[in-house]
């Protein structure tokens, strides 16, 4: 157990090393049985921050994300947290406001992150398997630059079904009333 620990945590610093190293745009750290984003890679990447566009923390085991994170990462142009067990977000994730793609899909939402409706930038939202049942349509029909937000497999409400089309310029991707999501 200890050695899969010291693994893991071998992974991430190697990762952010290499992110520092490369003066890369990316920072990724998918898989890498993460439980909460590590405190000490605030201080590696320090110097490098604002440099940051894209961060992939897939398939790991976070359950909520830092307002530091947020504020960290301002000029975060994508965020991939899919496969993890987040079920909210924070508010400093009005920070983001160059974000133009974030992926949520198979985490714990079960209210819609109404926070990502103030982000201008936003042109692609995934919420694919989670548990929303309500979407704040009219707040993200009045979302200047979406264009795509998936909300397959998730129980969404008939309103929700009905009012949306009419309203909405963007493509909203659902996926028929009473499907179940593919196993894992």
């Amino acid at each position: 157990m200890l050695k899969k620990m010291g693994e893991a945590v071998a992974r991430v610093a190697r990762k952010v090393n290499e992110t520092v190293e490369s003066g890369s745009d990316t920072l990724d750290l998918a898989e890498c049985k993460l439980v909460s984003f590590p405190i000490g890679i605030y201080k590696v990447l320090r110097n490098v921050s604002d440099q940051i566009h894209l961060i992939t923390l897939a398939n790991n085991e976070l359950k909520s994300l830092t307002s530091k994170f947020m504020t960290t990462f301002s000029q975060l142009r994508e965020l991939r947290l899919e496969g993890n067990f987040l079920h909210r977000l924070p508010s400093e994730v009005s920070a983001l406001q160059h974000l133009k793609a974030i992926d949520l899909s198979r985490n714990q939402f079960q209210d819609f992150p109404e926070q990502l409706t103030t982000l201008p930038a936003l042109e692609t939202i995934n919420l694919e398997e989670n548990e929303i049942v309500d979407v704040p349509v009219e707040k993200l029909a009045a979302m200047p630059a979406l264009r795509c937000i998936n909300l397959r497999f998730n129980p969404l409400n008939a309103e929700v079904r009905v009012i949306a089309p009419p309203l909405i310029k963007f493509d909203m991707l659902m996926s028929p009333e009473g499907a179940q999501a593919p196993p894992p």
